[in-house]
C-alpha cells in the first residue's frame, strides 16, 4: 500500500531524515516511536507533501508521489492528521465533517460520517456547534473524524493523544483499529508507547531521522533497546553505560 525507500528530508541545508525506508500494507498499523526530535514529524509531513524529500521515493499504491503538492497526495488517497487539533473553529462539526469529504463530489452526510459519529457520540451531539467550542480532545476526534470521511488509503495521524485528557486516548486508539481492520494503511507517531503499541501491528523506533529498531509491536514493548534509545543510551551511550 505504502513504500518508502532511503527517505531524506530537512530544512533548509538542516537534514532531518537519513534515509528512512518502511512499507506498511493495507489493515495494518505501523507506529513510528522516537524521542524528541528523532524526526518523527517530520517523517509524515514528508509523506504527506507538505516538505520536499532532497533524495528518496513514496510509493502509494504502487504510484510514485514523490514530492508532489499535498492536495494532489490527499486526492491519490494519502490523509494527514496534524498535531494540535487542527479543524476550522469558525465552522460547525457538521461543516468540519463535510470538508473532509469534499473530495468525493456529491455524498449522503449520515452514510459516510456514521462510523465516526458511533465511535465519538460527543460529536454527533454537538453537530451545529462551532468547532471552536470543542475540547481539545473533543477536536482531536472532529479531526479524525473529517479525516475518516475522506477514505483515505493511507492515514498519517501524527500524536492523536497530544494535549489531550488521558481518559481520551483509549477511545481515539480504538478508532484507529477499528479504522485500519476497514482496510486502510495507518502510520502514527505517538509518545503515549505503552497504550499506542498495545493496537499498532508492527513499530519502528526512530533516533536521528533513523531507523535503529523494528518489529512487532506486542514483542517490542518489552526490549530494552527501547527504553535505552528513549533515555539516549542506545549506541555511545550503551557503550557508556558498560564501560
Amino acid at each position: 500500500m505504502l513504500e518508502v525507500t532511503d527517505l531524506h528530508a530537512g530544512y533548509g541545508r538542516v537534514p532531518v531524515l537519513r534515509g528512512m525506508t518502511l512499507s506498511v500494507a493495507a489493515g495494518e498499523i505501523l507506529l513510528v516511536l522516537g524521542p524528541n526530535g528523532a524526526g518523527k514529524s517530520t517523517l509524515l509531513r514528508t509523506l504527506g507533501g507538505f516538505i520536499k524529500p532532497s533524495r528518496g521515493s513514496v510509493r502509494l499504491e504502487g504510484k510514485d508521489v514523490t514530492g508532489l503538492a499535498p492536495e494532489t497526495i490527499a486526492r491519490r488517497g494519502m490523509r494527514l492528521v496534524l498535531d494540535g487539533h487542527r479543524v476550522f473553529g469558525d465552522l460547525s462539526v457538521r461543516d468540519n465533517i463535510r470538508l473532509g469529504a469534499a473530495f468525493r463530489g456529491s455524498f449522503d452526510f449520515e452514510a459516510i460520517a456514521a462510523p465516526a459519529l458511533e465511535m465519538f457520540p460527543i460529536l454527533r451531539e454537538k453537530l451545529r456547534a462551532p468547532a471552536r467550542d470543542l475540547s481539545g480532545g473533543q477536536q482531536q476526534m472532529l479531526a479524525l473524524a473529517q479525516a475518516f470521511v475522506a477514505q483515505p488509503k493511507v492515514l498519517l495521524c501524527d500524536e492523536p493523544s497530544l494535549g489531550i485528557a488521558q481518559a481520551l486516548i483509549p477511545p481515539i486508539l480504538d478508532f484507529l483499529r477499528r479504522w485500519a481492520a476497514r482496510g486502510t494503511a495507518v502510520v502514527i507517531v505517538e509518545q503515549q508507547i505503552d497504550s499506542a503499541l498495545a493496537v499498532a501491528d508492527r513499530a519502528i523506533i526512530m533516533e536521528r531521522g533513523e531507523t535503529r529498531l523494528s518489529g512487532i509491536a506486542a514483542e517490542l514493548k518489552h526490549n530494552a533497546r527501547l527504553h535505552d534509545i528513549y533515555l539516549g543510551l542506545d549506541d555511545e551511550g550503551e557503550a557508556a553505560r558498560h564501560g
